[in-house]
């Protein structure tokens, strides 16, 4: 069995796993439902769009130009966001069928944009990108996990090891939108609180190292921090979605 893995702790930042980089979309048993449902969440992700824009991503280190990669969840490493939820009817309709989705949210890359070379929080979850808006494909527009290459397509599923190192490109000159996944693995389901928490501790603190460098070179001290931090983000994700907050 692998052994639970999380960037926080490591700070080579390089996750030597045995998994492929890329995992066969058919091996999962929820995939083909959101295929089948793809204009219904397209036309849910447009309505939607009307009124509302996305937001630039948190983490503007990661891209070549702050402006060119937006986002927006409709849940988050458990936690939830209802009023938007209720925009996705359909979506989170499908959603709900499958307990081992930890997140959902719609990504976009601008043109000319690129998320630059970064590994994931965790090899407890895949990440899976479903294809909404795809401008061109490879070389044009694509995604490298490893030294492997892929495109995204329209109403396609690219599901791959988060943890690896890997980018995204969109060169074209149009927007690329995508949904975005992540799904807890089998052999890790006992431990979902410890992964959701644990990667939740781990974006409070990339968004407080992003203003303090000298924590990069600090691993024991942020990992004390991380060890007390860690059981107040588990009660925050309770308590947030008790109340609805979001």
């Amino acid at each position: 069995m692998n052994k639970l893995w999380f960037s926080l702790f490591d700070f080579s930042f390089n996750y030597k796993g045995i998994e492929p980089s890329f995992i066969d979309p058919k091996s999962l048993s929820w995939t083909k439902e959101f295929q089948d449902n793809f204009e219904n969440i397209n036309q849910e992700l447009h309505n939607y769009l009307i009124n509302n824009n996305l937001e630039t991503y948190f983490n503007t280190s990661m891209v070549n130009n702050q402006e060119v990669w937006k986002t927006f969840s409709l849940i988050s490493w458990d936690i939830e966001f209802f009023k938007r939820k209720k925009e996705f009817p359909i979506l989170m309709s499908i959603v709900s069928k499958y307990p081992e989705i930890l997140s959902v949210s719609f990504n976009q890359l601008e043109a000319n944009g690129k998320i630059l070379p970064h590994c994931g929080d965790t090899n407890g979850i895949y990440r899976c990108h479903f294809g909404i808006e795809i401008p061109e494909e490879l070389p044009t527009c694509g995604f490298r996990v490893r030294d492997e290459f892929r495109s995204w397509k329209k109403s396609e599923w690219l599901i791959f090891m988060d943890a690896y190192n890997h980018e995204a490109f969109n060169l074209s000159q149009k927007k690329r939108i995508i949904l975005v996944i992540d799904v807890l693995r089998d052999e890790f389901k006992n431990k979902r609180n410890t992964i959701v928490s644990t990667v939740r501790t781990s974006l409070f603190l990339q968004k407080r190292i992003d203003y303090n460098k000298y924590l990069l070179n600090k691993p024991n001290l942020v990992f004390v921090i991380a060890l007390v931090l860690r059981p107040f983000a588990y009660l925050g994700i309770k308590l947030v979605n008790i109340l609805k907050i979001y």
